[in-house]
């Protein structure tokens, strides 16, 4: 399998956050690869790994990064790939890596997701790649149902919660 999503983190410590990212999409059959890669320890190989992304077919980027966060926008900013920034919650709650993830310059977007949301960020990826992929629209599509129907269930769950001024 050749992988066509890149999930990139600035340390393993950003795994239990990611592995979200990577259930869904395994889940959606999504091939991808998985690194750790420092736009401060190891910028060299960051470097290496933008340039090249592209021509080994990764077709999305989702770059996670805590504090300073600079590893999104050093990446976006050397490949013409979408690159999707993933906040991570260390220091200030993770308001330091939001921050620095949207705030940009011109011409090096990365698209960004809540703090620690990297779910929404593979959910992006997905319905990026699922724009040449009718397969993937409808396992997408799918999975939105399941969501529609867990909160269907919910309402009939909560329907049986009883209080003496509860009117529904």
């Amino acid at each position: 399998m050749t992988p066509v999503v890149s999930i990139i983190m600035g340390s393993t410590s950003d795994l239990p956050v990611m592995e979200k990212a990577a259930r869904f999409l395994d889940e959606m059959e999504i091939p991808f690869e998985m690194n750790a890669l420092s736009a401060h320890r190891t910028p060299g190989e960051v470097e290496q790994f933008a340039r090249s992304a592209k021509g080994r077919g990764i077709k999305v980027i989702i770059a996670a990064a805590g504090m300073a966060a600079h590893l999104c926008g050093v990446i976006a900013s050397m490949t013409t790939l979408p690159v999707i920034g993933v906040p991570i919650s260390s220091t200030l709650g993770g308001m330091d890596a939001l921050l620095a993830i949207v705030q940009m310059p011109p011409g090096i977007p990365v698209a960004t997701v809540g703090i620690d949301g990297a779910l929404n960020a593979a959910i992006l990826s997905a319905q990026m790649l699922s724009l040449g992929d009718e397969s993937l629209q409808q396992r997408l599509l799918a999975g939105k149902e399941d969501l529609k129907k867990k909160i269907i269930k919910a309402n009939e769950e909560l329907a049986q919660v009883t209080f003496k001024y509860k009117t529904n």
